[in-house]
């Protein structure tokens, strides 16, 4: 059998950053001892091979509904919908981003040599081949950037290397999907005039554009503009699990088409055909979905994304320990050890050194 070596998990959204720079009790989450809170720490990813991902620097609304709605319903199915989020004001959103970036830096400065916050595709291959945490710093929401873009240069030059244009709320940019089920993600407008100007710069500049959370107007009106494959760090499959986070197979075509990849969700709301939130979902429901997306569009287009510390997970897989259960269930389903590597890293880090710079 293939080592946890040679299969390392590059996870497309890990949310466990706002535990450390949005903590509500005065403490910061331990992160390099073993506990029991949320699902990330190092030691739990390192028995659960993983080799990075994406950590996400998120600015809250200040609302109870930030995020997943609802709670187990004994109806059989979901039923909801919520509105979104106000917008967040520029000033309000840079000084919080500003402490992610710093809890970040943190991290990687407290590990002594195990944890890299990496900018370009040879450090992540480097890392990984040298079993070194890589971190990519991702802004999940463009709230931080102003109109003109100037602090996306700033950030850019701090390490940015990945943006979601939206959140599930509206910006001067794009508009995100709100959190409805049963419902498409064709929610309302497209990029304003601004968004199509932060697309082209992050071409520019290589900064992957992540269209997880944007409504289905402003995934195409990207697609049509970008110089980049098309990535979504985190969601699942709309014909399987009818969620307004969740992909319609045109939008999976478009995915395939340019060459990019998407993350699966591993949040049981957006696993589950009924669209519940019960911890008791089979990890087989992950499968379900990576070989939705492989069948349609190719192996070579689908990777993980996890949403660990953000969302509910199947009680099967647990945290970011049990990753060894979801890549024993892909095993005994038929995925050869190829077809491993590429879900775990390959795909991410292909499509990775097409976008950086």
């Amino acid at each position: 059998m293939t080592s946890n070596t040679d299969l390392p998990i590059f996870d497309g959204h890990n949310d466990a950053l706002q535990s450390i720079y949005l903590h509500k009790d005065g403490t910061a989450r331990p992160f390099f001892k073993r506990t029991d809170q949320g699902h990330t720490d190092l030691p739990r990813m390192r028995q659960g091979g993983y080799g990075g991902g994406f950590f996400a620097i998120f600015v809250p609304s200040g609302k109870p509904d930030d995020g997943f709605p609802g709670a187990d319903s004994e109806s059989g199915k979901a039923a909801y919908e919520l509105p979104l989020p106000p917008a967040i004001k520029l000033a309000n959103a840079l000084p919080v981003t500003i402490k992610g970036v710093a809890s970040l830096f943190q991290l990687e400065a407290q590990s002594q040599g195990q944890i890299t916050v990496i900018r370009n595709a040879d450090e992540l291959i480097h890392s990984l081949k040298n079993q070194v945490i890589a971190l990519v710093m991702h802004f999940e929401g463009a709230e931080a950037i102003d109109p003109e873009l100037d602090a996306l240069h700033v950030f850019y030059q701090a390490g940015l290397r990945s943006l979601g244009l939206a959140w599930s709320r509206p910006n001067v940019f794009a508009h995100g999907v709100p959190f409805r089920f049963p419902h498409s993600p064709d929610t309302g407008p497209g990029l304003s005039e601004a968004g199509r100007q932060l697309v082209k710069t992050c071409n520019r500049l290589g900064v992957m554009i992540d269209l997880a959370h944007i409504n289905e107007k402003g995934f195409w009106d990207t697609a049509g503009i970008t110089a980049a494959p098309l990535v979504v760090t985190h969601a699942g499959v709309h014909a399987l699990c009818p969620s307004t986070r969740n992909l319609t197979d045109k939008q999976l075509d478009a995915v395939g088409e340019s060459g990019g990849v998407i993350g699966i969700n591993f949040h049981v709301g957006f696993l589950r055909e009924d669209g519940l939130l019960k911890a008791d979902t089979p990890i087989s429901e992950i499968r379900r979905h990576i070989d939705y997306v492989a069948q349609r569009i190719g192996i070579e287009h689908v990777a993980l994304g996890s949403d660990f510390d953000g969302a509910i997970m199947p009680a099967e897989l647990g945290d970011a320990a049990g990753m060894p259960n979801l890549i024993k269930c892909l095993r005994d389903s038929g995925y050869d050890n190829a077809a491993l590597r590429k879900v775990t890293h390959e795909n991410w880090v292909r499509v990775l050194g097409k976008t950086w710079k």
